[in-house]
Formats: C-alpha cells, structure tokens, sequence
C-alpha cells in the first residue's frame, strides 16, 4: 500500500483536493510530481539522509515534497509558517539545509532570512522566475531515481517552551519506500481507517504541523482522496464535509470549541451523514466539549494521544470513552510507564511522568543534554506531559509539565481551569499561566478571548469567577483576568504559552 501502487492501478483517482479552490491532482500526476521532485533533490546535491526544508501554507505541491522525499531518502523539514526570521533561520542552519522550498506568501520574511542564510538554495512555488519550482520540476524525468530509499520527516517542536527542538526519528528498519510501516497498522487496525480505497479524508489543519502530516500519509498509503483545508474555518469545514462526502478526519479541540459556539441554525444546515471517523489529539478536550461533540456527530469521535516523537500512542472509540469520560485510552503503541519525581512508577490514580517504552525512539538533534533529559534511567522517554493511569489502564492527562504553575508552594495545572473556562458561552478560548508574584511566587492569570470583545471588562470577569468558583479550590482561582481579541494560538491548535509567560515576566520587572 503506497502511492507508487495507486498510481499504477488507478491514475486517474484523485489523490489530493484542496477544498477552497477546487485544484486536484491525481495518484497519477502526484507520482510524476514526487519522481521529479526526488531528481531535483539529486541534482542539488542532497543525497539520502540530507536535509530539505519546506515553508508553504496548505497548498497542493505540499505532496509532491513529502512523496518526492519519501522516494529520495532525504530528511524534510517542514517549518511553522507562524515562525519569525530569526526562528526560520534557526532551524535551517540547525537542520543543515541546502534547500528551501517556500511560496511568496512568505516574502516579508524570506528578505531576513535570505541575508541570515546566504548559501541556501530556494525554489518557490507559483513563481516563473530563476527559482520557479514548477520550472525545476518540469526540467527533470518523470521516472523513478535510480537509488530510491525511504526517507523520513524532521520535525520541529512548536518552540512553545524555548527554541524548537528538532526531533530526529530512528532510521526506518526497511529503506524500500514502498515498504509497509508500523504507523500503516496504528491507522487502519486503530484508527479504523479503510483498506479499499475508499477513503475521502478531511485534513483541516497546517500540513507542516506532525499530526495532519503522518494522517495524510497514511491515507494516501491507503488509497485515500485527501481534501485539504487551506485554512480552517468552522463553517467551511462543515461545508466540506457535505460537499466531498468526507468519511474520515482529524481534529483538535480548538476546532471543536469553534464548532460548538457557531450559531445553531448553522451547525444544522450541512448534510454530515457520510463522515464516519472524526479523530481527535493534540491537547486534552474538556469534557462536556467531547460530550456535545459526540450528541451531535454521534459516537464517532475518537481520540488519541501521541507526539511528534512517535514514541507511542493511545487511543479510544467514542463508545468506550463515554464509560470512561476525560480518558485519551489505553496505549496502542508502546508501554506507558507513570513515574514519580524520584522516577519509580506510581500505583493507579497517582499523577506523574508519563514516559513511552519502545524499541524504536528519535533523538533530538544536535541536542544530547535534552535526549537525556527526555530520558528515563531504564530507557523510557517522555513527552513531558503528567497524567495518570486508571486501575482499568486508561491513560487521564493532566497538563504539560513545563506549564505547571506553583503558586504559594502549591502544583496547579493550567489545563483544569481552561476546560472550565472554554465551555462558558461567552468564551471562545482561554489561556492560564503563572505570573511572577512577589508573595506566592507565581500568581494564576486567565488570559481570555471573549466571543465579543465589547462585552469585555469587569462585569464578565466577575460572571467568570462565579462560574468557575463551585469547581476550583480558591487557590486555583485566577487573580487576573485580561481579555484580548486573539491568543497566540498556532493553527494546528497549540498554544504559545511562553509568549505570554515572557510577557507578564518582562511587565514584573518593569
């Protein structure tokens, strides 16, 4: 299953549609695209294991990079395209890429980064000057590279709690690109994604961010049409999902807090009875968010929990999270091990480390002190996220361990008071994070975006305080609120919280 077996038995099935403007490409003319792509990568020197980097918004070229790649052995670098210069530039010189393949939407950035990185090579794409990447693609065959080999994405973390980490995965144990991989299995056996080409998937999100990356891979593997979202929008996507006849998709529970707060009338409007699969990750969904979720979609809504490291996976149906409500489900991939600070494992219900034991794990590259620190003694890592496990086996998260706030000596996980918050009606998303504070160390600050801006100010923040008071202890209660129009959220749903961190630390010192 690979999408040099779907172009030979069915060319003309397309493989990618982006949903706004209708463009497609079919199984047929993405393989031409990839084995082009895989000579131009040769006839810029890069041979396998070397690396490339990608600065694109969602555009239908994306899959000639990740296929071309994929056939080259090359390492692709797929970069945030909310990143600034300084940042962009970071992770080129770190990856050591000879090659950026970028569009002009990213010009204003791409002047500094063209002065920070003098010897790197671009092609842009809907270009047809001296870098046009249309003109370096059709200046190559369309057959295959003579030394084809599987090759691999390097990802960077979303640099929400320091400079992005690049996360080097472990070489594959068959270099065949066609060869099956072990991800192929977690989607089909887990996820439940068809094996008969069937597939229509709905991809929402950006396709640098890891997720939308490996599950459009993987249903192209399967013979999939992907349509792909340009950028997501509540209303469009459902709009979509009618027009395309989705079966399948992958979400976030920001998406699904957008969903919930359109007006009724809207939610109503669109035909969702093909979609069977709705998938869900990237960060814990409040409850009563997934209950809404699943009355209206039906019990169709599973989730998984995972990491750009691919050290392993949860995951849990709909029906079976009903009977165990705020679980991401029992490991599908790896053993979970819940460690204490002392790094012995805690008995059920107790909070710790959640850390993955697997054969195969990636490095952090050009990084050792920071593999070590993901490190157990025993050989487990961890994505730094604290949680628990349930005397059934349910894995409970309870927030990142690097947002932890300890306020008058007390732990308090940001992500309790957050669910609470997005649920309010007149919340469209909220942030918690500690402040410096001379008294208690660090100070709980709800940085909110109201559904309306106008009705910010002290009336509503004492309607939030009310609202929250049955359910936090009154050392959890924030003792600011600041509303703004818009939080530092990325696209594919995580939230800068060092952002914010930095900037209440930098107002403490004022």
């Amino acid at each position: 299953m690979h999408p040099i077996a779907h172009a030979a038995s069915r060319p003309d099935h397309p493989a990618v549609i982006m949903a706004g403007s209708g463009k497609q490409m079919t199984y047929g003319e993405m393989d031409d695209a990839a084995n082009r792509f895989a000579h131009v990568l040769r006839a810029h020197g890069l041979a396998p294991d070397a690396a490339f980097a990608v600065l694109l918004e969602n555009r239908i070229e994306y899959f000639a990079l990740v296929w071309g790649s994929q056939r080259a052995g090359t390492l692709m670098v797929p970069i945030s395209t909310r990143l600034t210069a300084p940042e962009i530039s970071y992770i080129l010189k770190d990856s050591g890429a000879k090659l950026l393949v970028t569009s002009h939407a990213f010009d204003e950035v791409m002047a500094d980064i063209r002065k920070d990185c003098p010897d790197l090579t671009v092609l842009m794409t809907g270009d047809d000057g001296a870098e046009s990447f249309d003109a370096a693609l059709a200046a190559q065959p369309d057959g295959p590279i003579a030394d084809q080999r599987a090759g691999a994405n390097m990802l960077y973390s979303s640099g929400t709690t320091g400079r992005p980490k690049g996360i080097r995965p472990a070489p594959p144990e068959n270099p065949d690109p066609q060869a099956m991989i072990p991800f192929l299995g977690l989607a089909t056996m887990g996820a439940g994604m068809p094996t008969d080409g069937s597939m229509i998937y709905l991809s929402p999100a950006p396709l640098y961010h890891a997720a939308p990356l490996a599950w459009c891979s993987a249903a192209q593997r399967l013979g999939a049409t992907l349509v792909v979202l340009e950028k997501f929008d509540p209303e469009g996507a459902l709009a979509a999902i009618e027009k395309y006849k989705i079966t399948d998709s992958q979400w976030v529970p920001t998406h699904f807090v957008r969903f919930l707060k359109l007006d009724p009338a809207i939610r109503t409007r669109y035909d969702l009875s093909s979609h069977k699969r709705a998938l869900h990750a990237a960060a814990p969904c409040p409850v009563p968010i997934k209950q809404e979720m699943i009355e209206w979609w039906g019990p169709i809504v599973n989730e998984y929990y995972a990491g750009s490291e691919g050290i392993g996976m949860t995951m849990i149906h709909a029906a079976d999270w009903l009977e165990h409500p705020g679980t991401v489900g029992k490991a599908i991939h790896g053993t979970l091990h819940i460690c204490g600070p002392d790094g012995e494992e805690v008995g059920a219900g107790e909070d710790g480390l959640i850390y993955f034991e697997n054969a195969l794990l990636p490095t952090y590259h050009n990084d050792p002190e920071k593999t070590a620190d993901a490190m157990h003694p025993r050989g487990w890592m961890t994505l730094g996220d604290i949680g628990h496990v349930d005397e059934d086996g349910y894995l409970f998260l309870t927030d990142r361990k690097s947002h932890m706030i300890i306020s008058g000596g007390v732990n308090i996980y940001p992500q309790e008071i957050e669910n609470l918050l997005v649920t309010h009606d007149k919340v469209m998303d909220a942030a918690v994070i500690g402040a410096p504070d001379p008294d208690l160390g660090e100070k709980v600050v709800a940085v909110v975006q109201p559904i309306d801006m106008a009705g910010a100010g002290e009336a509503l923040e004492q309607e939030l305080r009310d609202f929250l008071a049955p359910s936090l202890a009154r050392i959890k209660m924030p003792r600011l609120f600041d509303f703004r129009p818009e939080l530092p959220r990325e696209a594919n749903g995580k939230l800068y919280k060092r952002e914010l961190r930095d900037e209440y630390a930098a107002k403490a010192q004022e």
